[in-house]
């Protein structure tokens, strides 16, 4: 394996940080460490770049042990979400400092500078200076930057996270295409599902300084491991059945005391005759373009549904009935989150 984790703790006074993680990553892997703010995920990601000591836990790297790595010698490339260029040095500059510094020919940088611009598509900013650039074409440079010395691993702390959304998305977009065409094995941090959803081929999502799964997006989606994933991937109905039933309707093979989730769009209408109908009110109902999310007071809670594309009468009040399809139900363990 690449890069193996393997027990890792990290406390900051009477706080636990991390929590014994311990992580395989192949080589060439796109891996989005994710989870709500004080998670531990920046922690991680510090701790991989060698700017975190760990109490305890292993992190090797191609089989080499880096606790007594510093973090200069790790030939890591690391992107936070301040740019941090050097407001003196012209684009090309930014981008040459580090490779001098590394001892490069002057064939080599220029030949290298020029490439790296290429990639992010800022070939005329050479000589232009930070201050002249807009916030995406900074983090852009800033990417290039620390790609252009060739580094054996890419860690991004939230790097779009200060630019505007129709920005982020381009960007998240680009990181992706960018890591693909250079094969680097990339770990970035963000709070954004849908930015880990769409460019991670495995997201690691952490809560209170542990790993709760690791999986592709659909994974996480579709077979969460607990009630934290289910409630933080995506939304999810959480259900507590009395008696393997919920609202009257049993659920067979469910224990007589379990909570189960389902997701919005896999709620069902159907007619109140249904057999296995649920009797409930319209609380709210939002149309959003592509679905209409409807809140439904039901058995004694709220449950939100999502129906494809504009549905006409659902006035506040209005009775609606719907059915849980049972292979659409998700046993769910874990406390409430």
């Amino acid at each position: 394996m690449f890069l193996s984790l393997r027990g890792i703790v990290k406390r900051f006074g009477a706080v636990t940080a991390l929590d014994g993680v311990s992580l395989d990553v192949a080589e060439g892997e796109f891996v989005c460490f994710l989870g709500p703010s004080g998670c531990g995920k920046t922690t991680l990601l510090r701790s991989i770049a060698g700017l975190e000591l760990p109490e305890a836990g292993s992190i090797l790297l191609g089989g080499e042990e880096l606790a007594r790595t510093p973090a200069r010698l790790r030939n890591f490339g690391v992107v936070f979400q301040s740019y941090s260029l050097f407001p003196n040095m012209t684009v090309a500059r930014n981008l040459a400092y580090g490779l001098e510094c590394r001892g490069w020919k002057r064939s080599e940088i220029e030949e290298r500078v020029a490439r790296m611009l290429s990639l992010v598509r800022l070939d005329n900013q050479a000589e232009k200076y930070p201050h002249q650039l807009s916030g995406g074409q900074q983090q852009r440079i800033a990417l290039a930057r620390a790609l252009a010395p060739r580094p054996r691993m890419l860690l991004l702390d939230e790097p779009l996270s200060a630019l505007d959304a129709k920005v982020r998305d381009e960007l998240r977009g680009e990181i992706r295409d960018l890591q693909r065409a250079l094969g680097v094995t990339t770990i970035m941090v963000t709070h954004d599902q849908d930015e880990a959803m769409e460019i991670a081929d495995r997201i690691v999502l952490m809560n209170d300084g542990r790993i709760e799964q690791v999986g592709s997006a659909a994974d996480l989606y579709e077979r969460p491991a607990s009630r934290f994933v289910a409630a933080f991937v995506g939304r999810m109905n959480v259900l507590p059945l009395a008696g393997g039933a919920f609202a009257g309707v049993s659920f067979s093979g469910m224990a007589a005391q379990e909570v189960v989730g389902i997701r919005p769009e896999h709620v069902e209408l159907c007619t109140a005759e249904h057999a296995d109908a649920i009797a409930g009110r319209v609380e709210k109902s939002v149309f959003l373009g592509s679905v209409t999310r409807v809140t439904l007071a039901v058995g004694g809670g709220r449950m939100v549904i999502e129906l494809r594309g504009r549905v006409a009468d659902l006035a506040p009040g209005s009775p609606l009935a719907v059915r849980l399809p049972p292979d659409a139900l998700h046993r769910l363990s874990g406390g409430p989150h």
